[in-house]
């Protein structure tokens, strides 16, 4: 694909990029795809996955209590069990508003330690990544942003978000659909949205602006971006997702870049699709 050789312009020392269609195939790659970048908050969805994983197999139900009073798990994997954003400690009563939280994902990951008996980290690498062939993949820490991993692996996970194996596609349907409607809330280096909507574990694009993704996204676009220089969407409206990491930090290079990139990436897909 042409357009993702505009990642040569991006002002990053290393990026690498690829496309994957809703069947699996690869549209296209730029980059070293099989050098390993620290994925920040892209490790979110991840371990999202391991945690539906495990609800599937009865280890864990979305709605037992799990972090503060009155929260859930479910509440956590949409962020709004009330938990700060770095902090054990509740903010504001579970369900009331979206508080993005590394803290949620933390506990998380202990609960479902507790529940199974097995590190989140490995339950995470036997559940996720080694059925999905994620060979250069691991957790070396926090399931909120400890996450390393290739554009390679990452075009494994993002076509089973497309084409689910690992979980009942069911249950994808409900991660990538609004949990708790019409709450307000700040999208971390994007400022306040409302409604700041998001799935379990993966955030939503809908009418958000601005946002990470690009101008002509589908409202029912999803993914997550971290704050390494990296992200992960799926669009289900032109049935592919797109991976980009590198190895400059999120900041003002990344807001101007990214939704460029992106409209580029969806224009050539619509046109390989028209033509």
């Amino acid at each position: 694909m042409e357009s993702l050789r505009a990642v040569e312009n991006w002002p990053v020392p290393t990026a690498a990029v690829a496309v994957v269609r809703a069947d699996g195939s690869l549209a296209g790659s730029h980059g070293p795809v099989d050098r390993r970048f620290p994925l920040a908050s892209v490790t979110k969805p991840l371990a999202a996955y391991a945690v539906l994983v495990a609800y599937e197999e009865g280890a864990v139900e979305l709605d037992e209590p799990a972090g503060p009073e009155g929260s859930t798990v479910r509440h956590l994997l949409a962020h709004t069990s009330g938990l700060a954003f770095d902090e054990h400690r509740a903010t504001a009563p579970p369900g009331q508003r979206r508080l993005y939280s590394n803290a949620g994902f933390e506990v998380l990951g202990d609960h479902l330690a507790k529940a199974t008996g097995i590190p989140f980290a490995d339950y995470l690498r036997e559940a996720v990544f080694e059925p999905l062939g994620m060979a250069s993949s691991s957790l070396e820490g926090s399931p909120a942003k400890d996450g390393v991993s290739t554009v390679s692996d990452l075009v494994r996970f993002a076509a089973e978000l497309q084409a689910p194996r690992l979980l009942d596609v069911r249950t994808v349907a409900e991660a990538t659909s609004v949990v708790h409607p019409g709450l307000k809330g700040v999208l971390p280096g994007y400022g306040h949205q409302s409604p700041n909507d998001w799935g379990l574990g993966l955030e939503i694009r809908d009418g958000k602006s601005p946002h990470w993704t690009g101008l002509t996204s589908s409202p029912r676009a999803f993914g997550h971006f971290g704050q390494s220089g990296t992200f992960l969407w799926v669009d289900p409206d032109v049935r592919a997702a797109c991976v980009a990491l590198t190895d400059r930090a999120f900041g003002p290079w990344a807001v101007e870049a990214w939704t460029p990139f992106t409209d580029a990436v969806l224009a050539e897909l619509r046109a390989r699709r028209a033509g």
